[in-house]
């Protein structure tokens, strides 16, 4: 088992940062390229809905915490931005609360699509986790079936 936490600034060029830090972060449990472009997409994600929805035009601090269990990767990402008022609504594909920035609100859908678990905790005005985790190797595809 290894952990790891990172907290930067919700800057847009962070994005590329964290996604490329988890990738690394994941080396060790031998993932393919498929796998380990999911996850950086589902991080990218992630860390882009901290940066545009949680804390909009305000900067604010991004936590992210990975750790690997066997040959699982588990990632949580968290702000303590706006929060979500109803989470439901916005697990909801093409779901957005900023249509006239042409968000597509499929965020939280390529999020669970491209991971093995995929969970979001919020609160209005206290912020958002999402939990994620991705199974490398052959057991990941035998369970997939």
């Amino acid at each position: 088992m290894n952990e790891m936490h990172l907290k930067f600034l919700s800057r847009s060029e962070n994005e590329i940062f964290a996604r490329n830090v988890v990738a690394a972060f994941a080396l060790p449990l031998n993932p393919t390229l498929d796998e380990l472009s999911d996850v950086k997409t589902a991080v990218s994600e992630a860390v882009t809905n901290c940066i545009v929805h949680g804390y909009r035009a305000c900067e604010g601090w991004i936590t992210l915490v990975c750790r690997t269990d066997g040959d699982t990767l588990h990632i949580e990402i968290s702000d303590d931005g706006r929060g979500i008022e109803d989470v439901e609504q916005a697990l909801m594909p093409f779901y957005t609360t900023l249509p006239d920035e042409e968000r597509s609100g499929m965020g939280f859908t390529i999020m669970q699509t491209f991971m093995t678990t995929f969970s979001v905790v919020s609160e209005a005005g206290r912020g958002t986790t999402v939990r994620m985790s991705k199974q490398f190797g052959a057991r990941a595809t035998e369970d997939a079936r």
